[in-house]
C-alpha cells in the first residue's frame, strides 16, 4: 500500500512544476504531507490512517517528481551530482528517525514529529528562490537574473554570461513544442530508458523489500542481535554511507558509483542468500554465522546508498532534456512507484514459494545486471552542461 499510493504524486507533482514552478510545487506537497501526519495522529479508526497514507502517498510522488529537477536548475554543473545526492542523505535521516523512536513511542508520537519536520520545511523553502530555468520558461529574464545571483552569490553583472548561456539553452528547448510522443523520439528516448532502467534497478537491488521486512529477516535468521537494535545500526550506517556520496560524486564520476555500487550490492545479497539457504537446511555451521545476516546488510545498504540509492534521481535529472522534462520525469518516478509497490507486495509470497535465499539471489542477479548496463550503457555527465549532455544522447 505505501508504494502503489505514491503513483499518482510525480504526474501532480509533474504539472505543479511546470505551472507554479519548482520552488512552488515542492511547498505545495508540504499541504498533504502535513495533512497526512494529522491524520494519522488523531486517528481513531483504521480509516483515518489510510487517509493519511494517501496523503503521505501524494506528498512523496511530488517530492520525487519535483526535487530533483530543483536541485539540478540550480547546480553548477561542477556540483550537480552532490546536491542531486542529497535526496538519498535526507531520507535515510527520515529512516533512522523512526528506526530510533517507532519501536519506543506510539505512532501517534512519530506523527507529531513528522508534523515539525513538515512545518522546518515549509518556513524554511519559503525563503528559497525559484529557478532560472523555469523564470527563463515563462520568458522573465530578470527574475531569472535575480534568482541566479542570490542562488550564486555574486553580483547581477557577474551572473551575465551564466544567464545568456542558460536562456540559449532554455529558448532551444521551447522551441520545440513536446509532447508525450517526443519522450520516445531520438536522444530524448535515450535518456528516458536510461533513466527508467536506473530505476528500475534501484527497486530490483531489493532495497525496499530488505527495508521494509528488516525486523523479519532478523527474527528469520535467529541473529543474536535484538531486531530493534539491529535495525538502528542498519539506519545510521544508510546515514553515514549516504554523506559520502555528495563529496566523492563530482570527482569520481556517476559511473563508478554505480559500477561499485552494483558489485557491493550483488555481494551483499550473494552473502544473504548464502546465510539463508544453510539456514533453510538446518547445517550446523549456520550457529557460528549469526553475524553474518547484519554484516550483510551492512555491505548491502552502505554500497547501495553510494549509488544505486542517489544516482538514478540525480542522473535522470541530467539526463533529460528541458522539454521533455515535465513529462518524463514524472512517468520515470511513477514507474519506480509501481515497482516498489510490486516488490514489497509479492516479496514474502515469491519468499515463500522459492525460499527466503532464492529471493535475494535474485536480487543479486539484478545488480549484476545492472553492472552490465552500466559498463555498456549509461553515459558519464560528471561536469558536463546540459547542452553537452543532449549532443552526447544525439551523437553529435
Amino acid at each position: 500500500m505505501p508504494c502503489v499510493l505514491n503513483f499518482p504524486g510525480p504526474f501532480i507533482g509533474g504539472l505543479a512544476a511546470s505551472k507554479i514552478g519548482r520552488k512552488w510545487g515542492l511547498l505545495s506537497s508540504a499541504i498533504p504531507l502535513f495533512l497526512g501526519w494529522i491524520l494519522v495522529a488523531a486517528a481513531t479508526n483504521i480509516g483515518l490512517i489510510y487517509g493519511g497514507r494517501i496523503c503521505w502517498g501524494v506528498a512523496v510522488g511530488m517530492i520525487f517528481a519535483i526535487s530533483p529537477m530543483y536541485c539540478a536548475e540550480i547546480a553548477t554543473d561542477e556540483s550537480r551530482g552532490a546536491l542531486g545526492s542529497f535526496l538519498q542523505s535526507f531520507i535515510t535521516v527520515g529512516f533512522l528517525l523512526v528506526y530510533g523512536i517507532g519501536p519506543f513511542v506510539s505512532y501517534s508520537v512519530v506523527a507529531y514529529v513528522g508534523v515539525i519536520f513538515v512545518g522546518v520545511f515549509a518556513i524554511g523553502f519559503f525563503f528559497m528562490p525559484e529557478t532560472p530555468t523555469y523564470h527563463l520558461t515563462k520568458n522573465n529574464r530578470e527574475a531569472a537574473g535575480e534568482c541566479l545571483a542570490t542562488i550564486r552569490g555574486r553580483s547581477l553583472a557577474a551572473v551575465q554570461p551564466e544567464l545568456d548561456k542558460l536562456e540559449a539553452e532554455v529558448k532551444a528547448a521551447q522551441a520545440k513544442t513536446a509532447t508525450i510522443a517526443d519522450v520516445f523520439r531520438g536522444g530524448n528516448f535515450k535518456a528516458f530508458y536510461i533513466s527508467c532502467a536506473l530505476v528500475f534497478f534501484q527497486q530490483f537491488s531489493g532495497i525496499n523489500a530488505v527495508l521494509f521486512y528488516m525486523t523479519d529477516i532478523f527474527q528469520a535468521a535467529g541473529s543474536s542481535l535484538d531486531s530493534s537494535i539491529a535495525t538502528i545500526i542498519i539506519g545510521a550506517v544508510q546515514l553515514i554511507a549516504s554523506c559520502i556520496t555528495p563529496f566523492v560524486v563530482d570527482r569520481l564520476g556517476r559511473r563508478i558509483l554505480l559500477l561499485i555500487s552494483s558489485c557491493g550490492t550483488a555481494i551483499g545479497l550473494g552473502l544473504l542468500g548464502m546465510y539463508f539457504m544453510l539456514a533453510a537446511s538446518d547445517n550446523p555451521v549456520v550457529e557460528k554465522l549469526g553475524f553474518l545476516p547484519i554484516l550483510s546488510l551492512v555491505v548491502f545498504i552502505v554500497t547501495y546508498c553510494w549509488g544505486l540509492g542517489p544516482l538514478p534521481w540525480a542522473v535522470m535529472s541530467e539526463l533529460l532534456p528541458i522539454e521533455v522534462k515535465a513529462i518524463a520525469s514524472p512517468i520515470a518516478t511513477a514507474f519506480c512507484w509501481l515497482l516498489s509497490f510490486l516488490i514489497t507486495r509479492y516479496f514474502s509470497t515469491i519468499a515463500e514459494a522459492v525460499g527466503m535465499f532464492t529471493a535475494f539471489w535474485i536480487f543479486g542477479i539484478c545488480c549484476v545486471c545492472a553492472f552490465f548496463f552500466t559498463l555498456f550503457l549509461v553515459p558519464e555527465t560528471k561536469g558536463k552542461s546540459f547542452t553537452e549532455i543532449q549532443d552526447m544522447l544525439a551523437g553529435r
